[in-house]
């Protein structure tokens, strides 16, 4: 029930934020996946107005404004409880100096600016950088997110540094809490992309390759981002820094692009073009019916439905003439991808749709 909750809020919050973003914005995105959307949505949010590293702060107090005034620190925030300290912008609270947690606050570089060897002009990204406990960010230091094993540091709201025991990866992470996991998720979808092919002399790290996520990480990363939906901060703060930057996070705006870039079955091309078709009831709790373009098929073509995680799920689907009617009552509740291929079609189809 509370995976459904978080759904319909973010049902409702994706209708309440279209009007943010600039009609046309993702056209150029329209019916790609794979390495083509990934290179598309670099072209539109590409060449960013670069903000002064020094204009951080003051870019923070709009980009990162809890709702009773103090600086939103994923680090030290605890969701609907009370946080051991908060900091105030407009104060001494900038770091300076620091000896534990609570002293002050910094600029963290989520992506650690060792991976892109200190180059501009993602060393003052907006998107990635985020304002945090001096002390934590130093316990962080430039260690790759993972999911920890046995701690050996945990804050005060529960972020871990430690050994890892996500599959793919043995070394020391930082495990931020569930609750901004998403978060983080769709900040590196976001820097992939940004610096798709810009990434030239970057040193990498034990997550990265350049610009590019490790397998192990695009794992993990698409766990984290269908565990943990878009909120309304990640909406606000979008909205926020395309105020200063004048580009987007489209991982926010459209989180299922992460799914068409990097889920395994994602930018497979075989056929002339894609066709986006939908789909009703949409979102569905029982059935839903798949309509397709009058086809003179000598066989039906397989219905292939996908997690947000990229993984193949078994669904009773039946055809009657041209369209497609699905029995996802056992589904849990989610966005799924359904692709639809034959070598007798002109076009490959697709469609997403959420369950209930």
């Amino acid at each position: 029930m509370k995976f459904l909750s978080v759904l319909l809020l973010f049902l409702l919050l994706r209708i309440s934020i279209s009007a943010q973003i600039p009609q046309g914005y993702y056209d150029a995105a329209a019916g790609l996946y794979g390495p083509s959307l990934q290179q598309a949505l670099h072209d539109i949010i590409d060449n960013h107005t670069v903000i002064s590293y020094d204009n951080l702060y003051d870019a923070f107090e709009t980009t990162d404004r809890k709702p009773n005034g103090k600086v939103w620190d994923m680090y030290s925030d605890v969701p609907g409880g009370t946080p051991a300290y908060e900091y105030s912008y407009g104060s001494n609270d900038e770091c300076g100096s620091y000896n534990s947690e609570g002293d002050c606050f910094n600029r963290e570089h989520s992506w650690p600016k060792s991976w892109f060897s200190d180059k501009t002009p993602m060393y003052s990204d907006l998107f990635h950088l985020y304002p945090t406990d001096g002390y934590v960010n130093n316990r962080r230091s430039n260690y790759p997110f993972g999911k920890v094993g046995n701690s050996e540091f945990t804050s005060t709201n529960g972020s871990k540094v430690g050994n890892c025991v996500t599959p793919g990866y043995s070394g020391t992470v930082f495990e931020p809490i569930d609750e901004y996991k998403g978060d983080f998720a769709r900040t590196y979808f976001y820097m992939s992309t940004r610096y798709y092919n810009e990434d030239n002399g970057w040193a990498g790290s034990g997550m990265t390759n350049g610009s590019q996520l490790k397998p192990w990480a695009v794992t993990m990363l698409l766990q984290w981002s269908a565990a943990d939906p878009v909120s309304q901060k990640e909406i606000d703060r979008n909205n926020a820094v395309y105020s200063w930057q004048h580009n987007r996070n489209p991982y926010i705006d459209h989180p299922e692009y992460s799914v068409s870039i990097w889920a395994p079955n994602a930018g497979i091309q075989d056929y002339a073009s894609t066709v986006t078709l939908s789909c009703t009831p949409n979102p569905c709790s029982t059935t839903l019916k798949l309509d397709i373009p009058a086809q003179n098929l000598k066989l039906y073509p397989e219905v292939l439905v996908y997690s947000s995680t990229g993984s193949l799920i078994k669904v009773q689907s039946e055809w009657e003439n041209s369209s497609v009617n699905m029995n996802v009552s056992s589904l849990p509740a989610g966005i799924y991808i359904i692709r639809i291929n034959s070598t007798e079609l002109q076009h490959s189809y697709q469609s997403r749709f959420i369950k209930l």
